[in-house]
C-alpha cells in the first residue's frame, strides 16, 4: 500500500459534476478532459508500483515548496537510495522531440516534460539538503500510453516507454533495500509539506440555480435515470444504486461545489428532483448527518 495514496484532485472533482450539470467553455472543456486523462495516467502507473515486492515508500502526487517555488511530483518512491521521482505523461499519439518542446504532427505545442523534471530534481534536492538530507535522487519521464509514440527522440535520456515498463519494474524489484527510520521520517516529512491548492480560484463564478437539477447516474452520469423499488436505475448503462446512496452522493456534489452553502432537506430536495418525498430525504440526512438547529432553521453537517 501507498504511503501516500493518490486521490482525485478538487479540481478534477468540481469540474467532472459541472460538465454534466452546465455548459463548459472551451478551455474549461479541455481543461477537464486533461486532468482525466492525466488521472487515467497516474493511476495505471500507480498499478506497477504498487505491485512492487522491494522494501520502499511510495508517495503519490506530491505538491511541495522549495525556495519558496512550487513543484509537483506524479510519483516518489523512497528506496534506501536512491530517491526515484517520476514525471507521468499519458500522451496519445504520434510526437515530434525538440530541444525545448515536444510537438505534435499537426505543431501543437507541449512542454517539453525533461526540463520539468529537471525543475523537480533541483528544487527537491535543495529542499533535502535544508532538512538535513543526503540521498540521491533519480528521475524519470514516463510515457505510459501505448499509444504513444516519439519521433528523433534522445536515446541518452532518462525515458521510459510503456512496453519498457514491465522491465523497470523488474529492476526495481530486483534492488536491494533496507529502509530506517531515517527513511520513515523522510517520508512523513514530505508528506507533511504536502500543499492542498483551492480549486475555486482558478474556476469562473458558478451558482446554484444556474445548474442543472437532479440525480445521476453513478457510472455514466446520465441523468436518465427514475427510482424503482428502492433503487435509482439508470436507463442508459442499467446501473443500479440504492437511493440512500444516489442522495449522500448528492450532498457530496452539493458540499463540494458550494462549501459555504448549508445542507437542509428543500436544498437537496430540490438538487435531486425525482425525489419527492421531502420525509425520506430527511430522514436519509438525520441518519447519516449531525443535526444543527431547530424546526425551519435545522441543517445538517
Amino acid at each position: 500500500m501507498a504511503f501516500k495514496p493518490r486521490i482525485e484532485s478538487l479540481e478534477l472533482l468540481i469540474l467532472r459534476i459541472l460538465n454534466t450539470r452546465m455548459e463548459l467553455t472551451e478551455e474549461e472543456r479541455r481543461n477537464y478532459f486533461n486532468l482525466e486523462k492525466g488521472y487515467q495516467g497516474e493511476v495505471q502507473f500507480d498499478f506497477l508500483t504498487e505491485k512492487l515486492q522491494s522494501n520502499c515508500h511510495i508517495l503519490n502526487d506530491l505538491l511541495i515548496e522549495s525556495n519558496n517555488k512550487d513543484f509537483q511530483i506524479d510519483s516518489t518512491l523512497i528506496f534506501q537510495e536512491p530517491l526515484y521521482v517520476f514525471e507521468v505523461k499519458y500522451y496519445q499519439g504520434n510526437f515530434i522531440f525538440k530541444p525545448d518542446r515536444l510537438e505534435t504532427l499537426s505543431g501543437k505545442i507541449y512542454q517539453n516534460p525533461l526540463d520539468q523534471l529537471k525543475r523537480t530534481k533541483t528544487l527537491l534536492r535543495q529542499l533535502l539538503q535544508n532538512l538535513g538530507y543526503n540521498i540521491p535522487i533519480e528521475g524519470y519521464v514516463v510515457f505510459n500510453n501505448p499509444d504513444f509514440f516519439l519521433y528523433q527522440a534522445p536515446l541518452n535520456e532518462p525515458i521510459i516507454y510503456a512496453p519498457q515498463l514491465k522491465t523497470f519494474m523488474k529492476k526495481l524489484n530486483r534492488k536491494q533495500s533496507k529502509l530506517s527510520i531515517h527513511h520513515n521520517k523522510l517520508a512523513e516529512k514530505l508528506v507533511s509539506l504536502h500543499k492542498v491548492v483551492s480549486p475555486y480560484s482558478k474556476l469562473r463564478a458558478y451558482s446554484f440555480e444556474e445548474l442543472r437539477k437532479g440525480l445521476t447516474c453513478s457510472a455514466c452520469h446520465s441523468f436518465n435515470v427514475s427510482l424503482c423499488g428502492g433503487k435509482l436505475v439508470c436507463y442508459d448503462c442499467g446501473c443500479e444504486e440504492k437511493i440512500d446512496a444516489a442522495v449522500l452522493r448528492s450532498v457530496d456534489e452539493i458540499k463540494l461545489l458550494f462549501p459555504e452553502m448549508k445542507i437542509t432537506t428543500n436544498v437537496v430536495r430540490e438538487w435531486c428532483v425525482v425525489i419527492k418525498s421531502q420525509k425520506m430525504i430527511k430522514r436519509i440526512l438525520k441518519e447519516n448527518y449531525k443535526v444543527m438547529g431547530k424546526k425551519k432553521y435545522t441543517y445538517y453537517v
